[in-house]
Parts: structure tokens; C-alpha cells; sequence
């Protein structure tokens, strides 16, 4: 006799070995990378009549084409979401899926040939299954010869593990889960131009359900470049944080507090982070580790500028 307290997302998927999926991928001027992952997509072991893959372009330049892009590809949609930010645009194709699994990928990521397949599996196998956030591996335009932003993406980009143990959520680069998990929690903060994948994540564990992390549901992602490449994140970043966590706090002292504590940590020299980076075995010889030091020491000033900004009626970037 089966377990009568599953809950519906258990029970209406554990007698499907293959449910249809709908992957769902916002783009914003990035028409070359998302050719790329669509042409992975195209190429999943998971069987190609029970997927779809739905684009949403969220305000790219005509220039970029991307319906035209889209059209290249038997199993890709495009649909248009004007509400600038990725949160908007995955609401957007949440709207339009047909499938009873949700999976949701970025533009600039190459998912693995059994994506699809893993991750349904871990979905599947794990009751009561709120999320599966799959593995994030990075990627480099020269293995041998790394710029010194590409040094520290190499230790701190997107530890997709960390997020979901740490913290109950999973970077939206690689997620799975269920449409009516959705359905009951609601979809992403369309408000939010970063950190909308903390919220909505930590609102599903709210509801009970249980999130997982998966080391064989993989994409890979690239590093970062640049400094101007790991400037623009950090903007998108310390926005991400003043709209969720102070901008939205009703008491004035609350606010307040947040921000002055936020701000803090920003301008504080980062060196038990760097005394860390020090003893971190990946990192060959003294100056790899200074130039990782650096790097984090202007993220976390740069940070601290923008949260100023914000504070006295600045806008969150986008990008």
C-alpha cells in the first residue's frame, strides 16, 4: 500500500518515467551563445517527442535576430516578454509550458547531452521534490593561459552546492521542478532583476518541499572575462541583494539597519576571505593568489558604491 501523505507532485509524477518537460530560457542580446545551447538541446538522450524549449526574449536589439535564431531549431519556441529582467521572462514562459516538469537554463549555457534525462530522473526519484539544482561547471576561453578575472571564477563562480545546502535554492542556469510546485508557490518576483532565484528557491522550501542538489544534472557555464565582464555582474548582484533584502522591508529602522550592516561588510577589508584564498590548494603560487585578492577586493568596493547609489534613489541595472 502506497505512503497516502505524498504530496500531489510525488503522486502524479511516480508512475511516469518520462514526463513532458518544458525548458524555459530567457535571452537579452546574446543570440550567438543561445545558438549554442540550443543546438545542445537539440541533442538531449531525452526522447524528443516529450520536451520543448521555449525562448523568451526579453528586449534584445532587433539587430540580434533572435526569432530568426529560435526558427533554426525543431524543438525551440520564441515568445517576447517587455518587462526588462530574467525573473519576468522566465514568468513569461511559465505561462506558455506545456510540460508537467519545468526546467530552466540560460542563454549562455551549454547543457549536457543527458541534461534533460538526469535531471527528470532526480526529480522523479526524490519525493516530495520542491527542486533539483544541477551542477554548474565553468569554463574558459584559454585553459592554459586565464585572465585574472577567469582565476577567481575558477574558485568562486557559481557554486551551485553551497547555494542549494547553505542557503535552499539553486541558480536558475541549471533548475528542475515540477509546474504544479509552481502552481502552488507561485512563480518568480518579476520586480527583481537578480536574486529572484534565492527568493523564489527559499519559498518552496517554505512550502515543505525538499530541495536537492545533482552532480550528474550538468551545463556548462562560462567565466567571466573581464573586469568590466565581473563589474556589470556585481552591479546586477548588489541590486539583487538592495531590492530583496532592504528595499522590500517595511520598518524604517529595519531598512536602515540592513543597509548600514550590508554596507559594512562591503567596505570592510575583505581579509579573512583573502587570508582563505591564501590556503586555497587550487590556486599555484603567490600570484595567483594576489591576483584573486584583487579581484575580490573590487567586487566588494564596487558592491558597496552601487548599494550607495540605491540608497539615495539610484535604479538597479539589468546587466
Amino acid at each position: 500500500m502506497g505512503n497516502q501523505n505524498q504530496p500531489d507532485s510525488y503522486k502524479l509524477m511516480s508512475h511516469l518515467s518520462s514526463p513532458f518537460v518544458s525548458v524555459i530560457i530567457p535571452v537579452f542580446n546574446d543570440a550567438k551563445r543561445l545558438k549554442i545551447c540550443l543546438e545542445a538541446l537539440e541533442n538531449q538522450t531525452y526522447p524528443k517527442s516529450l520536451y520543448e524549449v521555449i525562448v523568451v526574449d526579453n528586449g534584445s536589439d532587433e539587430a540580434e535576430d533572435i526569432e530568426g535564431v529560435v526558427a533554426q531549431f525543431e524543438k525551440a519556441i520564441a515568445t517576447y516578454e517587455s518587462a526588462p529582467g530574467s525573473y519576468a521572462a522566465r514568468n513569461k514562459g511559465i505561462s506558455l509550458a506545456k510540460g508537467e516538469v519545468i526546467a530552466f537554463t540560460d542563454a549562455d549555457c551549454i547543457p549536457a547531452p543527458d541534461w534533460l534525462e538526469k535531471g527528470v530522473e532526480n526529480l522523479l526519484q526524490t519525493p516530495n521534490c520542491g527542486l533539483v539544482a544541477g551542477k554548474i561547471e565553468i569554463f574558459f576561453k584559454n585553459p592554459k593561459q586565464l585572465t585574472t578575472v577567469e582565476l577567481y571564477e575558477s574558485i568562486m563562480a557559481l557554486p551551485q552546492r553551497e547555494f542549494l545546502e547553505k542557503h535552499q535554492y539553486g541558480a536558475t542556469a541549471n533548475v528542475f521542478t515540477f509546474k504544479n510546485v509552481i502552481d502552488k508557490v507561485g512563480g518568480f518576483d518579476a520586480s527583481l532583476k537578480s536574486s529572484g532565484d534565492v527568493e523564489w528557491g527559499q519559498r518552496v522550501a517554505s512550502f515543505g518541499y525538499k530541495p536537492i542538489y545533482a552532480e550528474d544534472t550538468c551545463v556548462s557555464h562560462p567565466a567571466r572575462y573581464s573586469f568590466n565582464d565581473i563589474y556589470k555582474r556585481t552591479l546586477r548582484h548588489a541590486g539583487g541583494y538592495y531590492d530583496l533584502q532592504i528595499k522590500k522591508e517595511k520598518s524604517f529602522l529595519e531598512r536602515n539597519k540592513r543597509f548600514f550592516i550590508s554596507l559594512a561588510q562591503d567596505l570592510t577589508p575583505p581579509l579573512m576571505f583573502a587570508f582563505n584564498l591564501f590556503l586555497d590548494s587550487r590556486l599555484k603560487g603567490v600570484q595567483q593568489k594576489l591576483k584573486v585578492s584583487l579581484v575580490l577586493i573590487f567586487i566588494r568596493y564596487v558592491s558597496a558604491w552601487e548599494k550607495l547609489k540605491l540608497k539615495f534613489g539610484g535604479v538597479s541595472a539589468r546587466e
